[in-house]
């Protein structure tokens, strides 16, 4: 007689991993991480029964899958059944290619795939695209480093539309090429293009058919991804140059208010701008040009520069000097990562330094960490693939523990560790996706 013992426990395992993801909070609503920085863009991990430590768990954290990507900055985004990001092609393809990639949340295998030719030219730091995937609606928009614009089915894969920007528009290419992840709202699709020559800096398309709608700005574009907020009884989308940070309605390109932020050197800003609670404060951070406090009007949709603080250059800082990692309030107080991996704490009332510590990131220039805040704890994953759970508060910064997660792949040449991870993982359900220029890995962190 046959013995099926065996099989039946491995039929009512796999039973009970089924109803165990169907009942998690990683599908759905507040269990995806569906743009980029998650949902509304700002960096908040709403999941109960996370580990308070990773003590009795294995270091490099045990992973629930891993597949093979090709390389790139473009952090995961997630969404219902599946994940998504863009790189330069498949692990060890040597054909110029940038591709948008979606695999299975549960299994990480690919469900599809779509590439097209993309050439890199007079770009620094050309490993592979920037963005993230955004997800809306049944659909994907991706925005590649050098200007192609897909909007495709994201459960198939198969193009809706698709656009080449540098052929649209005279793009004046930043330094790092496009790296502002698209943004669908109020029946608009808003993208950073950088084409000042054209009058458009930033573009608001029809995401249905990517049709131009408006344009505005005759700037050099920025690296910053557009974000929107409640001020004043309207959703109004803010979107950062690199001439000025402005907020604009998104349906039409009707400019409300607009704060000038002219470099001393170059457009550099690369992490987006923190809000407070209540949308009263904008506070913005750049590695050359300084801290900028702004006061929003909730009566009116006006903005101010409250202060403006700025070091003598880039060691010799002053309030924050941010590179990649976007800073953050937590209550009223302005918390972030300095150019050279210094977290310090920030009074709101005039940029003083309330501490800094030394001890959490490597004290390099560019040095990253990229955070999300759940509930006390601000998670963080930085830059050599170790993630972190600590807290913030007035009186300092506490590390509670902290676990390898990923090798770090990217080549750095400014570094004697040699490579970095600066792609903004996805925290979605209890579970966190990084990618580096190799595999993008799926981590359970639930109890």
């Amino acid at each position: 007689m046959r013995n099926t013992s065996h099989v039946n426990s491995k039929k009512i395992k796999a039973l009970l991993l089924v109803a165990t993801l169907l009942l998690s909070p990683a599908f759905g609503g507040a269990g995806d991480w569906p743009e980029f920085r998650g949902t509304d863009r700002n960096a908040v991990w709403e999941a109960d029964g996370l580990v308070e430590n990773f003590e009795g768990m294995a270091n490099p954290l045990p992973r629930v899958w891993s597949t093979p990507v090709g390389a790139g900055y473009s952090g995961p985004t997630v969404s219902g059944d599946s994940v998504y990001l863009m790189d330069r092609g498949a692990p060890g393809d040597a054909t110029e290619v940038e591709r948008i990639v979606c695999v299975d949340r549960t299994t990480g295998k690919p469900k599809w795939i779509h590439s097209y030719p993309c050439v890199y030219s007079d770009v620094g730091y050309a490993v592979g695209p920037r963005s993230s995937v955004t997800i809306r609606d049944g659909r994907a928009w991706a925005l590649g480093m050098m200007g192609h614009l897909h909007c495709l089915d994201a459960a198939s894969g198969q193009v809706i539309w698709a656009k080449d920007l540098a052929k649209d528009y005279k793009i004046d290419m930043p330094i790092w090429g496009l790296t502002a992840s698209p943004l669908v709202e109020g029946g608009t699709l808003v993208a950073q293009i950088s084409a000042g020559p054209d009058e458009a800096c930033v573009v608001g398309l029809d995401p249905a058919t990517g049709a131009e709608k408006w344009k505005l700005f005759s700037d050099k574009g920025s690296y910053v991804s557009p974000v929107v907020i409640d001020q004043a009884g309207k959703r109004v989308t803010i979107v950062w140059t690199g001439e000025r940070i402005a907020g604009i309605d998104a349906a039409t390109g009707t400019l409300y208010w607009e704060v000038p932020t002219k470099p001393n050197k170059m457009p550099i800003n690369v992490p987006g701008p923190a809000f407070n609670a209540d949308h009263t404060k904008m506070f913005l951070s750049v590695f050359y040009d300084g801290s900028r406090l702004i006061e929003l009007d909730q009566t009116n949709p006006a903005a101010k520069e409250l202060w403006h603080r700025q070091g003598i250059n880039e060691r010799k800082t002053d309030a924050l000097h941010c590179m990649i990692s976007p800073p953050f309030f937590r209550g009223e107080h302005i918390f972030g990562i300095d150019s050279y991996g210094q977290l310090r704490c920030l009074d709101p009332e005039n940029g003083n330094r309330i501490w800094e510590n030394l001890t959490a990131l490597p004290q390099e220039r560019w040095s990253t960490g990229f955070t999300a805040q759940n509930g006390e704890n601000t998670w963080i994953v930085n830059e050599r693939g170790e993630i972190m759970i600590t807290r913030f508060t007035l009186e300092g910064f506490e590390e509670i523990d902290r676990a390898a997660l990923i090798e770090p792949t990217t080549p750095l040449k400014q570094r004697r560790e040699g490579t970095v991870m600066w792609s903004y993982p996805a925290f979605a359900g209890t579970q966190v996706f990084v990618r580096n220029d190799r595999q993008l890995i799926c981590v359970e962190l639930g109890k």
